[in-house]
């Protein structure tokens, strides 16, 4: 049976860490192998799921009726599921430095950055290895916002295996093409995510720019599902520069932001992905770190932290 070199690579990726059983391996392929499958089932878009929809109503009422188990209580699994397939929200600025980056890097167990039990380390094998795929959230929608092209993989054995995988919605691209994606999805008022898998080696593997419209982590999120950690940045606001245009709360995906003659910011709310401060054509926001919302994802910064380490051992 022919099986793809892009295939080889990962499973022996996936040989050299002796934590992987053959499940987490099988998983990792499915995933890959079926994404847009696999997307539209977790989003609620696959025929199948909406075929069961009238079992899952009358299991979710039975659920209700369990006084062990109040309507609000998350269901059972999603936590773990949240710490093992999650985002962490990055600022346009943080993305271009993840996908112009001239070197290998192994930032392993970045808890204070990606605060999940699973499924936290940066490693990047060919940093320069880039590659653009349609959106499978988007594509598993009947009306999808536009454009498709805006999932960014980084790194191998990831490229590889999607774009064999995935010839006609995959393509490979150079760091100029993956900042110009960024950019103007960012001017669209869409939300970079760097995406981390515990299928997928536990570790980043790609950036999605994410609209609340179309985004299964992001309605997740809203649903009380954990799948997203804020940049470690809020966004501030001075009101003396402020013309009251509402540019601000029109991009806002996560509705932080409800405009009355001026923004009102709901710092609870606010992942600090600083759209709305790219749309501000007065510059009357501003991003600020917040201890409160993590630590970010700062490529660099952490590049330079892990080196002062080794320098010191």
């Amino acid at each position: 049976m022919f099986i793809k070199p892009s295939t080889r690579r990962l499973f022996r990726e996936f040989a050299n860490l002796d934590r992987y059983g053959w499940g987490v391996r099988l998983h990792g392929y499915v995933y890959g192998r079926w994404l847009y499958q696999y997307i539209a089932i977790g989003t609620g878009e696959h025929r199948l799921v909406k075929a069961a929809r009238p079992l899952l109503r009358l299991l979710r009422r039975l659920r209700k009726n369990r006084r062990d188990a109040p309507p609000s209580t998350p269901p059972p699994g999603t936590i773990r599921f949240a710490d093992t397939y999650h985002g962490k929200v990055v600022t346009l600025d943080a993305a271009r430095k993840l996908v112009t980056l001239n070197q290998p890097l192994s930032l392993p167990n970045l808890e204070k950055v990606v605060p999940y039990q699973r499924a936290r380390d940066i490693i990047l094998e060919n940093p320069d290895h880039l590659a653009v795929l349609q959106c499978p959230c988007r594509s598993a929608r009947r009306q999808p916002c536009l454009p498709l092209e805006v999932c960014l993989v980084v790194g191998e054995p990831f490229v590889g295996f999607i774009v064999d995988h995935h010839p006609h919605k995959a393509r490979r691209i150079d760091s100029g093409e993956a900042v110009a994606i960024l950019e103007a999805e960012n001017r669209r008022g869409h939300v970079a995510h760097a995406f981390f898998k515990d299928a997928m080696l536990d570790r980043f593997y790609a950036i999605c720019n994410c609209c609340s419209c179309c985004c299964g982590a992001m309605q997740a999120q809203r649903h009380g599902t954990p799948m997203l950690a804020p940049s470690g940045y809020s966004v501030r606001f001075a009101e003396t520069q402020c013309i009251g245009c509402g540019q601000c709360g029109d991009v806002c995906q996560f509705a932080a932001i409800i405009f009355d003659e001026k923004p009102l910011i709901d710092l609870e709310r606010c992942m600090g992905c600083g759209v709305c401060v790219s749309a501000c054509p007065e510059e009357a926001l501003t991003l600020q770190r917040d201890p409160g919302k993590g630590e970010p994802l700062e490529i660099h910064r952490l590049m330079a932290e892990a080196a002062s380490r080794e320098e010191g051992q």
